[in-house]
């Protein structure tokens, strides 16, 4: 079954990055996009940006973009998320996602 595990959440000050990784197995990950998708206390689930199966075209939700890279490694099953600029609303639970498929989450948390 598909399985998505994600790491490399913490508490980092603002301005300072992360970069977070997604496992991915029990499904071809090289033939499908990809998503990040985050959750802030209190709020909905709000879309963060995909990458292309191939991974030649990435997309970026406005409040990320310039700031985070999305990138894999198809033959590591990996997905990743550089967040780079981080400020306090970026404070959020991150998922990987397939479709409509998320694994379990990582805590990011922007604070001084």
């Amino acid at each position: 079954q598909v399985q998505l595990v994600e790491s490399g959440g913490g508490l980092v000050q603002p301005g300072g990055s992360l970069r977070l990784s997604c496992a991915a197995s029990g499904f071809a990950f090289s033939r499908y996009s990809m998503t990040w998708v985050r959750q802030a206390p209190g709020k909905d689930l709000e879309w963060v940006g995909n990458i292309r199966s191939d991974g030649t075209n990435s997309y970026y939700a406005d409040s990320v973009k310039g700031r985070f890279t999305i990138s894999r490694d198809n033959a590591k099953n990996t997905l990743y998320l550089q967040m780079n600029s981080l400020k306090s609303e970026d404070t959020a639970v991150y998922y990987c996602a397939k479709e409509n498929q998320r694994g379990q989450g990582t805590q990011v948390t922007v604070s001084s």
